[in-house]
């Protein structure tokens, strides 16, 4: 049985390939699966992603000036000028959704991979499908640590995971207090999908290592219809640093909650997700004055990377906004795809998946400030250096590391 039923995938992988090189030939195009909330609570982070995706492909199927991989042909030298065509997919935040527009997108569109997804919940069934069809899955921007650690041969994450920016946010209290700031306890938020439930466990290892008194720890249901207890205790606890992990309509729901009952966090430092999000910062962000969050990238790195400047013009031409920690990663990830599609000269999602192992993009050849794009046997960039960014006056400004800060921290946000 078990023979047979490899047999079979073996013949279907066979047919996939047969696909994806018939559908290159006949219309000289290669075709890339993308995955992200179109509709529903997190539509707008579809609407943004969109946006960066449709950058990237400006970029790479017209020639250009630009200092990035694959920037002065138009299109892929390595399939002779073949043009990057995406097949977008609403997965809505429903990780079953999510799973069955990825079995149409490889089955039925025959994209050779899939890029996505924004939730960690639907980026795990996803490259589970993906791996299934031995098909790569790009992640570009979901944050759980977990995702790389289940053994997945065609899972690749360009961006940082949720350690890897907890640690920067311990890494900037550790170096505030060494600054004579008082910071002796956190406040711990999260919802209960694997975004939060990983990111909590982090902050609260890392507290506890730290020597920090967790003041509140907090587990709420995602997508809550109310969190006006849960601010409560807040409230209550009243932590020197309040750590949430929340997508945007809980971002929305807590800081409203907080400003009814009268209460102004001391320091908020987030796992961006919904707080950096357009809807967040247009409804509550008088209220978000001096928030910090974790991210990859900030608008003002324009003079540390030649063609971050460039890039952030020609996506706030489509978007109306400037590029920030997700939509840059949406961007890079996009970028890194099509160089390694290049170098592969071939739309085999197994030779695709051989050039993502090979990748090794020097960070001067990116928009963000990593010192390069590599990824260890997990699928994970572990040279995603994350930065610190500050909400004031309406902008984002880089707060830390201090060596490559625009701006000095405000702190506390709320005295």
């Amino acid at each position: 049985m078990k023979r047979r039923q490899a047999l079979i995938g073996i013949a279907g992988t066979v047919a996939l390939n047969g696909a994806f090189t018939q559908a290159l030939a006949q219309k000289g195009e290669v075709v890339i699966g993308v995955i992200y909330p179109l509709t529903g609570s997190s539509a707008q982070v579809g609407v943004d992603s969109k946006h960066a995706i449709d950058t990237a492909l400006e970029i790479i199927n017209t020639a250009s000036t630009l200092d990035l991989p694959g920037a002065r042909n138009a299109g892929l030298a390595g399939l002779g000028n073949a043009k990057v065509r995406v097949v977008y997919a609403d997965h809505q935040g429903d990780p079953q959704k999510g799973r069955s527009e990825a079995e149409r997108l490889i089955t039925q569109e025959n994209v050779c991979t899939i890029v996505g997804a924004f939730h960690s919940a639907v980026s795990a069934t996803v490259s589970a499908t993906c791996e299934r069809y031995e098909v790569p899955y790009l992640c570009a921007d979901s944050s759980s640590p977990s995702l790389s650690r289940r053994g997945l041969k065609y899972f690749f994450r360009t961006s940082a995971h949720d350690e890897m920016f907890s640690e920067a946010m311990f890494d900037f209290m550790d170096a505030m207090k060494g600054k004579g700031k008082p910071i002796g306890s956190v406040g711990i938020f999260y919802e209960d999908t694997i975004f939060g439930t990983d990111s909590s466990a982090v902050q609260r290892k890392l507290a506890n290592e730290r020597g920090y008194k967790i003041a509140c720890d907090i587990k709420y249901r995602a997508n809550s219809p109310s969190l006006s207890a849960e601010a409560q205790q807040i409230k209550t606890a009243n932590p020197d640093v309040l750590l949430p992990s929340s997508y945007t309509s809980d971002a929305i729901l807590l800081t409203n909650a907080m400003a009814s009952i009268g209460y102004k966090p001391k320091n908020l430092v987030t796992q961006a997700a919904g707080y950096i999000e357009k809807p967040t910062l247009e409804s509550v962000g008088d209220k978000l004055q001096g928030m910090i969050s974790r991210a990859s990238f900030s608008a003002d790195m324009g003079d540390k990377r030649p063609s971050a400047k460039a890039v952030n013009d020609m996506f706030k031409a489509r978007a109306g906004r400037d590029l920030n920690d997700q939509t840059s990663r949406v961007f890079t990830a996009m970028m890194v795809l099509a160089e390694a599609i290049d170098r592969a000269k071939s739309v085999e999602p197994k030779k695709i998946r051989e050039a993502l192992v090979a990748t090794d993009i020097p960070g001067e050849k990116t928009i963000m400030p990593w010192k390069r794009v590599k990824f260890d046997a997990t699928g994970q960039n572990t040279f995603a250096s994350p930065v610190l960014i500050q909400f004031k006056a309406g902008k984002f400004s880089t707060v830390f590391p201090f060596e490559v800060a625009t701006a000095t921290p405000v702190w506390p946000m709320n005295p």
